[in-house]
């Protein structure tokens, strides 16, 4: 049994990466602060939708993931956060970037937002390969928003051990879409017979087709319950995470 302290920071991100690397360090060393182990931040952390994002994205040695690095090595946390890094086809890659002592993972959002009018893959290249992590005894799957309608990932990351599942988003708003998302991070923690750690944008007024976010981060048993839910503004979801449960229910409902 492992037990690790978690923390989602709601932040709500603009079209700078400057800025929003000031606003990330800022919401992860108050996290580390109040005792987080693993941090999350949201999908587009570097910069929100409806950014020139080939003019932003940047590898990830580039000075937004060496931001990231810095503040995780400093505060001794593991820290989750969205970016973008250019593709070889010209559009870029919608990544999580995974770093802090003796962790350092990427994951490249496999299933794009093309979606209630928007498009996505217009800019977006899709990554391919599911990913997970260790840190300390836990096993942590990776999945980026729109990922959360398709059930077989997460069934996959539970298969491949993931005892958490991290889920950083920029959830679009719009009619039924808070009901969407919290059923589909239910179910998806379900699934995957997992803990589930969304963490969305702050919601932020709806341009277009752009998904901005609408808050609503979660933490969400391996039996799908609701265990911890923020509401729309910028504020951080902190809670304990148990993998004894996952054993627990795993071999009470054997599904994987």
């Amino acid at each position: 049994m492992t037990v690790l302290h978690v923390a989602a920071a709601q932040i709500s991100s603009g079209p700078d990466p400057v800025a929003n690397l000031v606003v990330a360090t800022d919401a992860i060393r108050q996290a580390a602060a109040d005792g987080a182990e693993l941090i999350i931040l949201p999908e587009a952390t570097s910069a929100c939708f409806g950014t020139d994002l080939g003019a932003i994205a940047e590898s990830l040695d580039g000075p937004f993931a060496t931001g990231l690095r810095k503040v995780a090595a400093d505060a001794g946390v593991v820290v989750v956060a969205g970016l973008f890094e250019p593709s070889e086809d010209g559009r870029v890659h919608n990544t999580l970037l995974v770093t802090g002592p003796g962790v350092e993972a990427s994951y490249r959002k496999i299933h794009l937002y093309d979606a209630f009018g928007s498009r996505e893959s217009d800019t977006v290249a899709p990554g391919k390969e599911l990913v997970t992590f260790g840190l300390r005894d836990v096993t942590i799957g990776l999945a980026t928003c729109y990922d959360l309608r398709f059930a077989d990932q997460f069934t996959a990351l539970g298969r491949l051990g993931a005892e958490l599942i991290v889920v950083p988003a920029s959830w679009g708003a719009g009619p039924g879409k808070e009901e969407q998302w919290d059923l589909l991070t239910r179910a998806r923690a379900a699934d995957a017979q997992a803990w589930l750690l969304a963490c969305d944008q702050a919601y932020v007024p709806p341009v277009g087709t752009d998904p901005l976010g609408i808050g609503r981060s979660s933490l969400t048993t391996p039996l799908g319950q609701t265990h911890t839910r923020l509401g729309a503004g910028a504020e951080t979801l902190h809670a304990v995470v148990d993998t004894s449960v996952v054993a627990a229910v795993r071999s009470r409902v054997p599904i994987l």
